[in-house]
């Protein structure tokens, strides 16, 4: 009995064991296609993805502790609650987390974390990595926004020159010792180690560095990785006294239907929460 009984729990576990690493994403994508009937306008189109959690690499780009841009400094610290949770529960189910507070690393340089991705060895890519992806014509129309002035939205607008900024990431996002720090092609090299084709991005700022960081959306899609945007979880620098004078909000809405026609579909942060979208507390839309 007592062998019939060790057995069974050895059976319990291997199941067990083998539901952990088998862990699915199931994500509610949205993209734009053009409208059938008319060429010049856009559909959404909704649908269902599964992805091996394993095999997906969660990228979060330039959460700062603090911005030159007061609004965007505390758009970033209201998001980022929402962020960390998601961030908790892809950890668990096995996705890889890489952290990516550009122009900070100096404040990781001895971690683990770091080190892991310094290590990745360098692979062949499809076309030669950029250290930053700049609007392709040949993919994409002109932005919907204008950030020609820098995309602050305060009144009076801030000083970059006066404000100093933080490079390291907010603390509420949490950083652990199985995750990865670059500002860098690192982030790719490191997934191919790692066998991860698919890729969600989230953090700041969509019409920015979301769409042209080395470890970022254009880059990614270039060589071929599967890209999602969490759009409830980013955030634009863009200024409401600009073209399209829109508010803030929908401002970052406008950039990203520009991803969705031209980039990548979308998800939101309820596909790991099961609750709500976020939503930042001035968006009334």
């Amino acid at each position: 009995m007592k062998h019939l009984g060790f057995i069974t729990s050895m059976i319990v576990l291997a199941v067990a064991s083998t539901s952990l690493s088998a862990a699915t994403l199931k994500l509610q994508t949205r993209k734009q296609v053009p409208d059938q009937n008319n060429p010049t306008k856009f559909v959404n189109v909704k649908d269902v993805t599964e992805w091996d959690a394993e095999k997906t690499a969660i990228v979060i780009c330039d959460m700062w502790t603090k911005h030159w841009c007061a609004g965007a400094t505390r758009r970033v610290g209201e998001m980022a609650t929402r962020m960390n949770t998601v961030v908790q529960i892809a950890r668990e189910k096995g996705a890889l987390i890489i952290h990516c507070p550009s122009s900070g690393m100096e404040f990781y340089a001895d971690t683990p974390m770091r080190k892991l991705a310094q290590h990745a060895p360098k692979v062949p890519t499809r076309v030669p990595l950029q250290d930053w992806c700049s609007l392709n014509p040949k993919y994409e129309a002109e932005l919907p926004i204008d950030d020609s002035d820098g995309g602050c939205d305060c009144l009076p607008q801030c000083d970059p020159e006066k404000n100093p900024m933080d490079l390291r990431q907010i603390d509420i996002v949490e950083i652990k010792e199985v995750d990865s720090i670059t500002d860098s092609d690192e982030a790719y090299y490191l997934m191919k180690q790692r066998h991860i084709d698919n890729v969600i991005v989230m953090g700041v700022h969509t019409n920015m560095c979301v769409l042209g960081r080395p470890f970022s959306i254009r880059q990614l899609v270039y060589q071929g990785q599967n890209v999602l945007l969490m759009r409830d979880l980013t955030d634009t620098m863009y200024n409401s006294r600009q073209h399209p004078f829109v508010s803030h909000f929908r401002g970052t809405d406008l950039v990203v239907e520009h991803i969705e026609r031209y980039w990548c579909p979308t998800i939101t942060s309820a596909d790991f929460t099961k609750d709500q979208p976020f939503r930042f507390k001035n968006d009334t839309q």
